[in-house]
């Protein structure tokens, strides 16, 4: 069966959280070495943690940054098929604005293997289409941020 929007959700949900970082009308995106695509950074809630909570703890495990709680505000949420994932699940994001000051700086690690800015059209070039991701492209220009 091909899981489709219509029936979206009648798939397990994974609950995630989404690092929104935009410069000059482009998304940061960080390339998944398991998945092989472009993603928001960002990962899994863990049980007892909140949203915030976990995209703390991923962003510092992933990028080795500390967000600074004064630049992270709560921002959408995207509902998605999560990509890669056998046999499908849904993807529940909550995802954050954050402003990534001059001062500080991305280390990928762990599976991420790099970080780079991204508007449509460059993302359209890729060969994997990420649907949250897309989704979130959406809403940034919607909100006159791309």
């Amino acid at each position: 069966m091909t899981t489709t929007a219509a029936n979206l959700a009648d798939v397990p949900a994974l609950s995630t959280a989404g690092l929104v970082v935009v410069r000059q009308g482009r998304l940061l995106l960080a390339y998944s070495r398991n998945k092989q695509a472009w993603y928001l950074p960002g990962g899994k809630v863990d049980a007892g943690e909140t949203p915030e909570q976990a995209l703390r703890r991923e962003i510092e495990e992933e990028l080795n940054l500390a967000l600074r709680p004064e630049r992270l505000r709560a921002w959408g949420h995207v509902t998605a098929l999560a990509y890669g994932e056998v046999p499908p699940r849904r993807m529940e994001q909550d995802c954050f604005l954050y402003a990534l000051g001059d001062d500080e700086k991305l280390q990928p690690r762990q599976e991420i293997a790099e970080v780079r800015f991204f508007d449509a059209q460059d993302y359209a070039r890729e060969s994997a289409q990420v649907s949250g991701v897309l989704q979130v492209m959406q809403m940034l220009r919607a909100d006159g941020l791309m």
